[in-house]
């Protein structure tokens, strides 16, 4: 009797291993789940047990305990069971996860038998991952910034950028920025699919030395002789521009500071052109030069502007009036010239032909006297000079009365 029950016992032993513990098994869809914070996370699986048994409970569990996910306080309005009995199958819904759900999910299956329950394991790793931008706060102008979308465990979907609230085209985990002054603003990064949960905005700022410097003058209309003139610096830079310093021209060190330069009783020693120069830690930058001055001063300037204007313009007038003058008295004077020209031209052929009438009636009376002489013939010569031509009609008629008188 011994020796058979001794036989029995492991054949009995075999029997519940094949039959019995051979056919439990849970196969889990997969191994590792990384889900994003505040998303809704699915896990899933088949399983197989000994038919003999009849299946009467089936829920989900963390590995460290056995009890169902439902009975937990944290997770009893976020835990969603389905199952599928007949294809035997089953799936765990989680709901709005945050970081403490991080932990190790099994399929647990119980039957109307004592003793008879299985879990599968290992189960599913859940990990959680919470988005951040990473990126420095402040960056220079035209500097190349880098800003990664992190995420604590990888995530297989893709990122989506947001600039202010607004999506950019940039679908990457890195988004790169040149640091333009418009790149100033809040940015934040989701993953697609999930855009309802961004990762919380980071603020980016774009630093840049000061621009645009300008000077204004409190003063309105004309400053008179004791008044108080003040004068603003403004400027575009970021930080703010807290350093100002005051010049005026053809002074070589700076004659104020701070944003505003007063003073208190104008005269006609301050009177010049002034500008400021506005500074912060990464540059600075010069305004234009601004005129001030007393207002008789200004009249004064104004007085000797107008007189020497008006002393030019009757320099012209005359200058024009001498050329024309000088214009009308050539053309007379050459008229004249031409007039005396005629007249001493026709003077000259007249007394030509008086002498030649006279050498031809003594050439008569010769030949009548003495025909055996021989005749001799006179010309008159005329030298013409510059100065001669410019003498009196009178004179020059004396002049030939002269050389005529010669001839003969």
């Amino acid at each position: 009797m011994k020796v058979r029950m001794t036989l029995s016992l492991p054949l009995i032993f075999l029997l519940m291993i094949s039959g019995v513990f051979g056919q439990w098994n849970v196969i889990y869809e997969t191994q590792s789940i990384c889900a994003l914070k505040g998303s809704t996370v699915n896990m899933s699986c088949s399983y197989t047990y000994p038919q003999q048994y009849k299946l009467i409970d089936t829920f989900w569990i963390k590995r460290s305990d056995m009890k169902s996910l439902k009975e937990y306080p944290e997770y009893k309005h976020r835990v969603e069971y389905i199952e599928h009995r007949q294809n035997q199958t089953a799936v765990l819904r989680l709901h709005n996860i945050t970081e403490n759900y991080e932990s190790e999910y099994c399929f647990r299956l119980i039957t109307n038998t004592e003793g008879q329950k299985w879990y599968g394991k290992p189960g599913i790793q859940l990990k959680i991952s919470a988005l951040q931008v990473k990126a420095p706060q402040l960056v220079l102008e035209k500097e190349r910034v880098n800003l990664t979308c992190e995420t604590t465990c990888s995530l297989t979907d893709g990122f989506i950028w947001y600039k202010n609230g607004q999506a950019l085209k940039i679908q990457s985990e890195t988004l790169q920025l040149q640091s333009e002054r418009s790149d100033s603003g809040r940015y934040s990064c989701a993953v697609r699919g999930h855009q309802h949960l961004p990762s919380p905005a980071v603020n980016i700022t774009v630093m840049y030395p000061p621009q645009n410097v300008s000077v204004s003058i409190s003063a309105s209309g004309e400053i008179l002789e004791g008044d108080s003139v003040t004068l603003s610096c403004s400027s575009d830079s970021n930080p703010p521009a807290l350093i100002f310093s005051w010049f005026k021209e053809n002074q070589t060190s700076a004659v104020g500071s701070g944003q505003s330069f007063i003073i208190s009783s104008f005269n006609s020693s301050h009177s010049g052109r002034y500008y400021c120069e506005a500074q912060n830690q990464y540059g600075s930058q010069r305004s234009a030069s601004v005129s001030v001055s007393v207002k008789g001063d200004w009249n004064i300037l104004y007085m000797i502007a107008v007189c020497v204007t008006a002393a030019i313009a009757a320099g012209f007038v005359l200058l024009f009036l001498i050329i024309i003058v000088h214009k009308r008295t050539k053309k007379i004077n050459n008229d004249s010239k031409d007039t005396q020209q005629k007249k001493t031209s026709a003077g000259k052929a007249s007394e030509s032909g008086d002498a030649e009438n006279a050498s031809v009636q003594d050439d008569r009376d010769t030949d009548t006297k003495k025909p055996e002489e021989e005749e001799i013939e006179y010309a008159s010569i005329t030298i013409h000079h510059p100065a001669t031509e410019a003498k009196s009609a009178a004179s020059q008629e004396t002049d030939l009365s002269v050389i005529y008188s010669s001839i003969r």
